[in-house]
């Protein structure tokens, strides 16, 4: 959520903000009318139990001189009775505050462009040339099939559409990749963490808004737990309703996990092969720091994500993603989109593999994670993109690493973890 302050400080910014990304303002409007109903309602209980000491004391008074009190004794019972309505009055105003506090979003980013879907947003740069290939290439399904690398019909008839067995020299490029990407994160200052892969109810919603993921989340049965779709949500949460110390800023972690995710309503998008499973693994950045570092720090994950796609030798471009399209929690968000040969029909296609997100200060406030500052208590920013998904770079290294003669080239930053330089084409 929004830090309170900005609904009573710059009310105008955030409506501006909220129609830019094609919201009703009405919430924020809201918003502002139940926090001026709620501070009233809380000075007038103030007030209320300011008048009922004073009336304790004169009938106490009274009593002491042998005098009666009941006319005290009377608005004392009357003022008891509206203070228990008062409050009541307050936490209603306090429960209908936040309530529309939750349905806004993030301040945009001034850099933000305005979209209405993905077809408005900005390409800000392209990395590498796109393959063109001088033999009839293949797409990461039919390499898979030919160099023995997934087995989609034995996925399906286990376990159901979009699982799949990784086999051979797959499986050991899936934790090559993972191995990599912590190589990169740990040189980087990065503390690494294998997080729960389930989490209460609560938690989740303090790092997503939970009516956007609904469809998307694993629940386990009977029990207060879902599987986590990344290790940012964990992560995230892991100084939840802490107050940390400013020298102790920032705070880096590199998170690896497998991830879960139900996908549903995307039929048709991005869904052949593995590119879009509800099992993968999965490499993530997440950054704590002050509010004046958040911007530094947003340009040095993507950077960094940017070197690893480099090293793997798979050209991609970076979107900046449109208003319309972004995510209530993020300020700010760039896309890593690879080239894939095999996409569209063996014309080729640029698909998400990464996001990055500049989330300022909005999951502070659910977390309530906070540090000290000069004897006041201020609220984080928090920041995360991925480092790798495997189930996309996978296909996208496959793809682009084809040779004439059926093989794969393997990109030297991978070899000591993967241990051979080429998946040999099968006779």
């Amino acid at each position: 959520m929004l830090e309170i302050r900005y609904f009573r400080e710059h009310l105008k910014e955030v409506e501006e903000s909220e129609r830019k990304r094609g919201k009703p303002i009405s919430n924020a409007r809201n918003v502002a009318l139940y926090d001026k109903k709620w501070r009233n309602s809380l000075k007038e209980v103030e007030e209320l139990r300011a008048r009922r000491n004073e009336l304790n004391k004169e009938v106490a008074k009274l009593r002491s001189q042998g005098k009666k009190a009941e006319l005290q004794i009377q608005e004392m019972r009357k003022v008891s009775a509206r203070i228990n309505d008062a409050q009541k009055e307050s936490d209603d105003f306090l429960k209908l505050r936040d309530f529309y506090r939750r349905k806004v979003g993030n301040l945009l980013d001034n850099s933000v462009p305005k979209g209405k879907d993905a077809r408005d947003n900005v390409v800000l740069k392209k990395v590498g040339k796109a393959k063109k290939f001088r033999f009839k290439h293949k797409d990461h399904i039919e390499l898979g099939k030919t160099l023995d690398l997934f087995d989609f019909d034995k996925g399906a008839e286990v376990s159901g559409a979009r699982f799949v067995y990784f086999k051979n020299e797959a499986v050991v490029l899936d934790w090559a990749m993972q191995m990599y990407a912590i190589e990169i994160l740990v040189k980087n200052g990065f503390k690494m963490v294998w997080p729960p892969l389930m989490m209460k109810k609560k938690y989740i919603g303090n790092a997503v808004n939970l009516s956007d993921f609904e469809d998307t989340i694993y629940k386990v049965e009977n029990e207060d737990l879902y599987l986590i779709g990344s290790s940012e949500l964990p992560l995230v949460n892991l100084h939840a309703n802490e107050t940390l110390q400013k020298k102790d800023l920032p705070i880096k972690y590199g998170g690896i996990s497998p991830c879960f995710r139900m996908e549903a309503g995307t039929h048709g998008k991005d869904d052949k092969g593995t590119m879009r499973m509800h099992q993968f693994n999965k490499a993530e950045q997440v950054v704590l720091c002050e509010p004046k570092d958040s911007d530094k720090f947003f340009n040095i994950l993507q950077k960094i994500t940017e070197k690893f796609f480099k090293d793997l030798g798979i050209p991609f471009q970076v979107v900046n993603i449109c208003s319309g399209d972004l995510g209530d929690k993020q300020s700010l968000q760039y896309d890593i989109e690879a080239w894939f040969p095999g996409q569209n029909n063996k014309k080729g296609a640029y698909r998400e593999v990464t996001s990055c997100s500049n989330c300022r200060s909005y999951q502070a406030v659910k977390t309530k994670t906070r540090y000290l500052d000069r004897n006041e208590k201020k609220y984080v920013h928090m920041l995360n993109n991925t480092m790798v998904a495997t189930s996309r770079a996978l296909p996208a290294l496959l793809e682009n690493h084809q040779q004439k003669d059926g093989s794969i080239k393997i990109p030297g930053c991978l070899w000591k973890y993967t241990g051979f330089r080429k998946i040999k084409a099968k006779k």
